[in-house]
């Protein structure tokens, strides 16, 4: 899993506070002067906000009702003055959380996708996957837009010379045929010009 980040918004005195102190951290820290800018990075899939926590000093209206953030994932610090250790304890602690349901369950269209039992479920029936189709699955919906083969092959396999582009179809196929006859959907891994699309 990639490492977590720290977001925040429209908070700059805050980030400099931590940007300070940055090494002591094991999560990145993202700093956005404007919330525009912020989910700009979410649309273009530069941040991966699923599996980050966003602070703001207040209740930032566009970001609460933004249908791709998670309510969870915003952290609000209003009350001041706040101890430095206290803050960090917050964030440390909302991180884990995160952390935790995003390596529990993430929701992908209408399934829930177990990562710790590699289950895919809806509310009629389960799949179990293999590790390499959670692979396929996270990748192409953290890039929300058409993969080509040859994006898979370096992103998900580890681009080898060895490696034939009829591998990476092969194992697409069969994934795309297990959530047909499991689930009688065609529509879960989508093909187009461009490559794959969840």
């Amino acid at each position: 899993m990639s490492k977590q980040s720290v977001n925040i918004v429209e908070f700059s005195n805050l980030y400099n506070i931590l940007y300070e102190i940055k090494d002591l951290f094991i999560f990145h820290i993202n700093n956005y002067k404007n919330s525009n800018h912020f989910l700009q990075d979410i649309e273009s899939n530069i941040i991966d906000h699923n599996n980050s926590i966003i602070i703001v000093n207040k209740k930032k209206h566009e970001l609460l009702s933004y249908d791709k953030i998670n309510n969870r994932n915003i952290l609000i610090i209003d009350e001041f003055p706040l101890k430095i250790e206290k803050l960090i304890d917050k964030i440390n602690t909302h991180l884990i959380k995160e952390k935790y349901n995003f390596q529990s369950k993430l929701n992908i269209r209408n399934y829930v996708l177990n990562l710790n039992s590699r289950i895919i479920s809806n509310k009629e029936c389960e799949l179990k996957l293999t590790e390499r189709e959670i692979d396929i699955i996270l990748f192409l919906k953290k890039k929300g837009i058409p993969q080509s083969i040859i994006s898979l092959q370096n992103e998900v396999w580890g681009y080898s010379d060895t490696l034939e582009t009829h591998t990476v179809e092969t194992h697409i196929y069969r994934l795309r045929k297990k959530i047909k006859d499991k689930f009688k959907d065609d529509k879960f891994i989508t093909s187009h010009n461009d490559g794959y699309l969840i």
